[in-house]
């Protein structure tokens, strides 16, 4: 069973973002909402969307954060908080646009970030639970040295073409991001521990074992700081995606773990 992505556009007072649906719409069913990693957008989901609409029967949303995809632009330099700016100031106003009326967050890298940065807020009471999949709640050197690594070949032009396929505004899709964490003051300051000790949503954490990005320590963090139930499940073999790296293990227990959540 496939489930065909239905384009639509989100207007907001900085600039228009692409969007899309699959499967059922939210006054029918609840609703996945995915955030989107660091250089991801829409279309780098892949196959993701169409799987979880098929295989759980819920809505399915997407975005492109503002600079990303076929998003309006967002030149850089970006805050250094501006992953907390998109949870405290963008994602409730992106819910209630597309109608979403009762949801889990399925967070991607960056977009766990802000899932959890969101979920913690305690505020939405729509959010049953949290997907985090290689979410970041510290720097660590490996996965610096490896954004350093990506700025290398993006310099090179070979990334920056793989990218521009996706990307309507590459060069601030990938330097918003990249001189952001790369910039001393947020290797230092970027420290999501003291929100994660007010996280209480349900919550799976789903970790490659072979992340560049970001070791096991991320994952753990989550499991003994928040006071809400955290589950972890640690994906060998896998880097930082095990939901398109190692679908036969990540999807079906991210697939069970929304059901939960959402009390079916």
């Amino acid at each position: 069973m496939t489930e065909e992505a239905r384009d639509i556009r989100i207007r907001l007072d900085e600039g228009e973002l692409e969007a899309a649906w699959w499967g059922k719409p939210a006054g029918e069913a609840p609703t996945l909402v995915l955030l989107h990693e660091g250089l991801g957008c829409v279309a780098l989901w892949r196959d993701f969307p169409a799987w979880l609409a098929a295989t759980t029967g819920y809505g399915v949303f997407a975005w492109s954060r503002l600079g990303y995809g076929r998003s309006d632009a967002n030149p850089p330099p970006w805050p250094l908080d501006y992953m907390r700016r998109e949870a405290a100031n963008v994602l409730r106003r992106v819910l209630d646009a597309a109608g979403v009326r009762r949801a889990v967050l399925v967070g991607h890298s960056d977009g766990g970030s802000i899932a959890a940065l969101y979920g913690a807020n305690g505020v939405d009471v729509r959010i049953a639970g949290l997907v985090l999949i290689a979410p970041h709640f510290f720097t660590e050197a490996m996965g610096l040295a490896a954004i350093a690594q990506a700025r290398e070949a993006y310099q090179e032009g070979e990334f920056r073409t793989k990218l521009a396929r996706y990307h309507d505004h590459v060069d601030h899709a990938f330097w918003g991001w990249n001189r952001a964490w790369l910039d001393p003051a947020f290797v230092t300051g970027f420290d999501l521990t003291a929100d994660l000790k007010l996280l209480r949503l349900p919550t799976l954490v789903v970790q490659g074992e072979d992340d560049p990005y970001g070791t096991v320590a991320q994952a753990e963090a989550a499991a003994n700081l928040a006071p809400g139930p955290v589950e972890v499940l640690l994906v060998p073999g896998a880097r930082h995606a095990p939901h398109l790296e190692a679908p036969d293990l990540a999807r079906p227990a991210i697939a069970d773990f929304v059901r939960r959540a959402l009390g079916e």
